[in-house]
């Protein structure tokens, strides 16, 4: 697969895509609920996604969030990680994350917040090394606690993140939506994973950007929001809470910052064209 660019930026908001594949199974098994208007309209919104024989191609993608002041940056996500990452068995490992981050002179002790939108392996990554050592060494690391709590022990990401940065003092455990700084708000949107969260950046002046983490994963969830993902640990509240934060990202205006995407800034469903 061609590479695509690894940069796009909505100022304050750099996309930065970590890798790219396709996925372990077709779209069409990964969403079956999806009827045929419905693959023509995300055909049509994300072309890049489709690949030969139903293929399912897609970007994994972090977000850096720039300070108003210069001073520092918010990373949204840390990508499927380097070869030996828990992502490796079937995430396109190793993600390119450092050197897109030493592209866009954002040093990693500059990095002062990591927000993790969920615990899968592909958004987890590059959150410690293979020596278990945060990737960020400034960073507090955000998660919900509802996400910690659901996580099984056994899962790999349990001793690749949770424990080594919670041993370290780094883990902020939250609840509900709270705000980090001005401009900066998390969103608890659950469905996906039992804690998954988003984030809404506000832009005055500006459009805002909701990084959606994975609330969609595929423009066949833009095309028709209700279509549930195979993987959604709770498909009903999934569909609720895409439901209800693209419908208040189209009333304000917003920008959708999308992980998976083969684009990395979508209109929402009523302001798409």
């Amino acid at each position: 697969m061609t590479d695509r660019t690894p940069f796009a930026s909505i100022d304050p908001v750099t996309a930065l895509v970590d890798a790219t594949g396709t996925f372990f199974e077709s779209a069409r098994d990964a969403f079956p609920g999806a009827v045929a208007a419905d693959w023509e309209r995300a055909a049509a919104l994300d072309p890049g996604a489709f690949g030969p024989e139903g293929a399912w191609r897609l970007d994994f993608r972090c977000f850096a969030v720039a300070d108003p002041d210069g001073a520092g940056w918010t990373l949204i996500d840390a990508g499927v990680g380097p070869a030996e990452g828990p992502g490796a068995p079937w995430c396109p490992v190793p993600g390119r994350l450092p050197g897109l981050l030493a592209e866009a002179g954002i040093d990693r002790d500059d990095v002062h917040t990591v927000v993790l939108t969920h615990l899968h392996e592909d958004h987890t990554g590059w959150a410690t090394g293979a020596d278990r050592l945060p990737f960020f060494p400034r960073a507090r690391y955000v998660v919900q606690r509802a996400e910690t709590a659901a996580l099984d022990r056994e899962d790999p990401v349990w001793s690749w993140v949770v424990e080594p940065l919670r041993a370290g003092g780094q883990l902020w455990e939250v609840e509900g939506e709270r705000r980090l700084r001005p401009g900066v708000t998390l969103l608890p949107t659950p469905g996906h994973t039992p804690g998954h969260q988003s984030v809404l950046v506000e832009r005055p002046g500006g459009r805002d950007v909701l990084v959606t983490g994975d609330l969609l994963v595929h423009a066949v969830q833009l095309a028709a929001p209700s279509v549930a993902y195979a993987h959604e640990q709770d498909p009903a509240a999934a569909r609720a809470s895409r439901e209800e934060w693209l419908a208040r990202a189209a009333a304000r205006g917003a920008v959708l910052a999308t992980a998976h995407l083969t684009r990395p800034f979508v209109e929402p469903p009523a302001a798409a064209p």
